[in-house]
């Protein structure tokens, strides 16, 4: 019986294991993703055609991290927003823009400091938060701002 108890147990934790690395694969297909100006225009929004109405043209909504390959604060927010893209999954998007390379993209949303982030929701009007914001406070704000929960 004591046998049959171990080996149960074996097979339960096998199991267990065996799923556990199928969500976290899934979970990794999930990432951030880069963007330049040109896919700003088609997936955020065309401020060029539309400079006075912000008219959001995703999916779902989406997270913009603002961020600089030389920032300290920036490379800690980095692996924070890996986490979120994953454990979000298809829920939201989560957007990276560096600013050295999409300057006027920068200019046009006036960072004047990074990491900034861009909350933006389906619905109403984008929200702006500066600084590397903990894994928490960026999941609140996910989730009132961008989710609605």
């Amino acid at each position: 019986m004591k046998k049959l108890l171990i080996t149960a147990i074996a097979l339960l934790a096998f199991a267990a294991g065996s799923q556990a690395q199928t969500n976290n694969k899934n979970a990794k297909n999930m990432k951030t993703i880069a963007l330049t100006k040109a896919d700003f225009l088609k997936k955020v929004a065309d401020y060029e055609k539309n400079p006075e109405e912000w008219k959001y043209l995703g999916d779902k909504p989406a997270l913009i991290d603002f961020y600089a390959s030389w920032c300290g604060p920036c490379k800690a927010l980095a692996p924070v927003l890996e986490e979120l893209a994953a454990e979000y999954g298809d829920q939201i998007y989560i957007y990276k823009i560096n600013t050295e390379e999409e300057q006027e993209l920068a200019a046009a949303f006036g960072i004047r400091s990074i990491p900034t982030l861009l909350f933006i929701p389906m619905n109403g009007k984008p929200q702006m938060a500066q600084g590397a914001l903990p894994k928490a406070s960026l999941k609140e704000a996910i989730d009132k701002v961008m989710l609605g929960k």
